[in-house]
């Protein structure tokens, strides 16, 4: 099993899906992420995600009524080193752009992957394949790492 490989400086992106598996501590995915976190707290690199991430990860614990969960998600988006970007205009048009051209990309994919690429992120990291179509984002898959020697 390999390990993150986080730059020494700049922005990494997360995906809804890496702050799942940090804040439910999945057993493989959530160990493999702990370097993001660890590596934002001494100011070294930032981790940004879209304000759509917040959305994402707080639908179920608000459906489900798990106040618990609902705050681990919040704290973790408060945390030093870590920050929400607004969706702007500048955002939105990118992401339409990234839609108009890769055949099948979902608004809310396009819509990190704008993000993303708008930030000058030095890394994105993520689970979901989908990504390798969009060109110049500097994607890590959490599989691959998994994967590497």
């Amino acid at each position: 099993m390999g390990s993150l490989r986080l730059p020494a400086s700049g922005f990494v992106y997360v995906d809804a899906n890496v702050a799942v598996y940090t804040v439910e501590n999945h057993p493989v995915y959530g160990p493999l992420c702990a370097p993001l976190w660890q590596g934002a707290a001494p100011g070294t690199v930032t981790v940004l995600t879209s304000e759509l991430t917040l959305l994402e990860t707080l639908v179920a614990p608000l459906r489900s009524g798990d106040a618990v969960l609902t705050q681990a998600y919040e704290t973790l988006f408060q945390q030093p080193g870590t920050a929400l970007v607004p969706i702007t205009r500048d955002i939105l048009r990118e992401a339409a752009r990234l839609r108009a051209r890769i055949p099948g990309l979902r608004t809310p994919d396009a819509l990190h992957a704008a993000t993303a690429l708008l930030a000058g992120c030095a890394l994105f990291v993520t689970n979901d394949t989908g990504f390798r179509r969009v060109a110049g984002l500097p994607l890590t898959l959490l599989n691959d790492v998994l994967a590497a020697p």
